[in-house]
């Protein structure tokens, strides 16, 4: 094969290779880190291995026998200079069966204090002869688990391995995510209600108004998040200017309370998102043939039913795209809710950012995001299924 022919074929494929690169070191590898770390559970089954090798004659109910002990010493001794590792083994452990953690500090300590004599679990604390806490340890030693995300929908397994519901006072992590849900879903009503008829008012603009309503819509999108809710930390405060304006109108007598709460959120949230609402709508307006309106009232249509009948239906597709857009993007704020909201206004990406940076708990972090993960991809197919059938339709 000839060079002018291999670049003949080859070339398309040059073109888009480094948008494939791209998408693998920026999209596909970090979704696959995620994905791993939210089934990987090795934080127990690489500092026992010795344990490991023992744990398959034991039977899961009965005290475990001197050479389960004795390989697990082994593995301690082993593993106690390496204090980092042995705390995650611990917390791990402690996560599955309560009393862990003082129970490896006794036996840690007793460890170190007898590097060479054997050493009698059972005499050193009567927990070791108690089945469950061996139990947790060798349902710890598979590399794998499923127990992080059963634990993101509050769920987990019981002693026999069935499915089950958290106790009561665990469970959290289903109603933080119904509170994401419903403030993005608010959100993006508001933004509906905002971005339709601001979009409307650019189509029908001409010249530099048009310009003008469009720059108001863009320039926020140079602005950084971080800048923008910031601006409405100020705005929303008692002494702000809102407050402060309305005071001054005699519209109200005191401050209202905007900020750290539910409302302050959805006022910053939807400023942010409206720009993703606006230009959908926008572009699809535009694509719509303007005589439509005046035939419509020429044959007689009053203008509210020409538009709930002719412009509505035929823009649905920009309604549908922006607000995918905008609770897609609304799932995952972090910022917003963090600056303006309360406690009790946090969304799960706060909960994402405290298992990955103040517990250390990367399984967690990563289970809830794949939560998220799962919600847009079905989203976007339940649009993608939409849009097809009104293709077909039309």
């Amino acid at each position: 094969m000839s060079g002018k022919s291999f670049l003949k074929k080859s070339g398309p494929f040059l073109l888009v290779a480094p948008l494939f690169l791209f998408i693998c070191l920026f999209f596909i590898w970090p979704l696959g880190s995620v994905l791993t770390q939210s089934v990987s559970d090795n934080a127990v089954a690489r500092l026992l291995p010795e344990t490991s090798k023992v744990a398959s004659s034991w039977d899961g109910e009965s005290a475990p026998g001197a050479d389960l002990q004795v390989a697990f010493v082994t593995d301690l001794r082993a593993a106690a200079t390496d204090e980092q590792a042995v705390g995650d083994m611990v917390r791990r452990l402690n996560s599955a069966q309560s009393g862990f953690r003082t129970l490896m500090s006794k036996t840690l300590r007793a460890v170190q204090e007898t590097p060479d004599a054997p050493i009698d679990l059972v005499a050193l604390d009567r927990k070791w002869s108690q089945p469950q806490y061996w139990k947790a340890i060798t349902d710890a030693l598979s590399p794998t688990t499923d127990r992080y995300l059963l634990a993101a929908l509050d769920l987990m397994r019981n002693d026999t391995g069935e499915i089950v519901s958290q106790p009561p006072e665990q469970t959290i992590n289903v109603a933080i995510f119904g509170r994401t849900f419903w403030i993005s879903a608010t959100v993006t009503i508001f933004c509906v209600l905002l971005g339709y008829p601001y979009a409307l008012l650019i189509t029908v603009a001409t010249g530099w108004k048009r310009q003008a309503l469009l720059a108001a819509v863009l320039l926020p999108l140079w602005t950084s998040l971080l800048v923008r809710t910031a601006a409405w930390f100020i705005l929303l405060q008692e002494q702000g200017l809102i407050n402060s304006a309305l005071m001054d109108l005699n519209i109200i007598a005191g401050p209202l309370a905007l900020i750290f709460n539910r409302t302050g959120v959805i006022i910053a949230m939807t400023h942010v998102s409206l720009p993703m609402m606006v230009l959908p709508i926008y572009s699809v307006l535009l694509t719509i043939p303007k005589n439509l309106m005046p035939a419509a009232a020429s044959l007689g249509a009053h203008p509210l039913r020409a538009f709930v009948r002719i412009l509505l239906p035929l823009s649905f597709g920009g309604i549908a795209a922006g607000s995918l857009l905008v609770f897609m993007s609304a799932i995952g704020y972090y910022i917003t809710p963090a600056l303006i909201g309360g406690a009790g206004d946090q969304m799960i990406s706060s909960f994402i950012a405290f298992h990955a940076q103040n517990s250390g708990n990367w399984g967690m972090a990563s289970a809830l995001g794949i939560v998220l993960l799962v919600v847009t991809i079905i989203l976007y197919a339940v649009y993608d299924r939409l849009a097809a059938q009104r293709e077909r339709s039309a």
